[in-house]
C-alpha cells in the first residue's frame, strides 16, 4: 500500500506531469481515436490569437502612427519578409503566406506555452515532427515541380569524383531525409528540456520552502534562478520559432536553387 501511494504521488509531482495528453472531448469513430485533446484546444488558441489580434490590428486598415499592438505585428511582418527575401530571394514570395503563418504558430505557441498551467504544443514530438515532415515533403515536391529529374543532382556536390558518387549519393539522401525529422526534434527537444528544467528546480525551491532554518533562506537561490530561467525560456521560445524558420526557408532555397 505505502508503495502504491509513493508511486502516484512521485506521478502527481513529475515534471513531465505539464506534458501529458487530456481527453477533453472523446470522439470514436470505430476503431479511430480523434478525442479533442489539451494540446488541441492550445493549438486552436494560438491560432485564435493571432487572428484576433491580426484582425483587431487591421479592421480598420491599420493607423498611421501604429500603436503597440500594430508595431509589434508589423515588426514580424518585417522580419519574416526580409527573412524570405535574404535567405529564397525574389522567388521565395510567392511562399511568403506559409511562411509567415509557420514562424506565427510556432512563435505564439511556443509564448503561450511560458503561462503557468498551460500547455506546449510544441513540447511534443508528433507535432513537430508533423510540421518538419508535411515541410519536407512539400520542398521535395517543389524541387520536382521546378527541376524534374534534374533535381536529383542536387545528391551529388559539384566538382566531385565519380569514382565515389555512389557512396556521396548514399550519404546525401541519407542526409536529405533526416531534415523532415532532424526539424521537428530540434524544437520539440528545446522546448521539452527547458519546461522540464524549470518545473524541475520549481518544485526544488518549493520543497526548500516548507522547511525550517538556513535552508528555507536559502530557498531564495532556486526561486531567483526560476525566476531568471523564465526569461531565458521566453527567448528560446523566440529563438526556435526563428531557427525552424530560417531552417525552411533554406530548405526551399535548395529546392528551388538546387544550391
Amino acid at each position: 500500500m505505502y508503495s502504491a501511494e509513493k508511486e502516484l504521488f512521485m506521478m502527481c509531482f513529475s515534471p513531465l506531469e505539464q506534458f501529458t495528453l487530456i481527453s477533453l472531448i472523446p470522439l470514436h469513430f470505430g476503431n479511430f481515436y480523434f478525442s479533442f485533446t489539451n494540446s488541441s484546444l492550445f493549438m486552436l488558441l494560438a491560432t485564435g490569437i493571432f487572428l484576433a489580434l491580426f484582425s483587431l490590428v487591421t479592421v480598420n486598415g491599420g493607423t498611421l502612427v501604429p500603436g503597440p499592438w500594430q508595431s509589434f505585428l508589423e515588426m514580424i511582418y518585417e522580419f519574416v519578409t526580409s527573412l524570405v527575401r535574404e535567405q529564397i530571394g525574389p522567388k521565395g514570395t510567392k511562399y511568403f503566406p506559409v511562411i509567415f503563418t509557420l514562424f506565427t504558430f510556432i512563435l505564439f505557441s511556443n509564448l503561450i506555452g511560458m503561462v503557468p498551467y498551460s500547455f506546449t504544443t510544441t513540447s511534443h514530438f508528433l507535432v513537430t515532427f508533423t510540421l518538419s515532415f508535411a515541410i519536407f515533403v512539400a520542398v521535395t515536391i517543389i524541387g520536382f515541380q521546378i527541376h524534374g529529374l534534374h533535381f536529383f543532382s542536387f545528391l551529388l556536390p559539384p566538382g566531385a569524383p565519380l569514382v565515389l558518387a555512389p557512396f556521396l549519393v548514399v550519404i546525401e539522401l541519407v542526409s536529405y531525409c533526416f531534415r523532415g525529422i532532424s526539424l521537428g526534434v530540434r524544437l520539440f527537444a528545446n522546448m521539452m528540456a527547458g519546461h522540464t528544467l524549470v518545473k524541475i528546480l520549481s518544485g526544488f525551491a518549493w520543497s526548500m520552502l516548507s522547511l525550517a532554518g538556513l535552508l528555507k533562506m536559502a530557498s531564495a537561490i532556486p526561486f531567483l534562478v526560476v525566476f531568471a530561467l523564465m526569461f531565458l525560456e521566453v527567448g528560446v521560445a523566440c529563438l526556435q520559432a526563428y531557427v525552424f524558420t530560417i531552417l525552411t526557408c533554406i530548405y526551399l532555397n535548395d529546392a528551388i536553387h538546387l544550391h
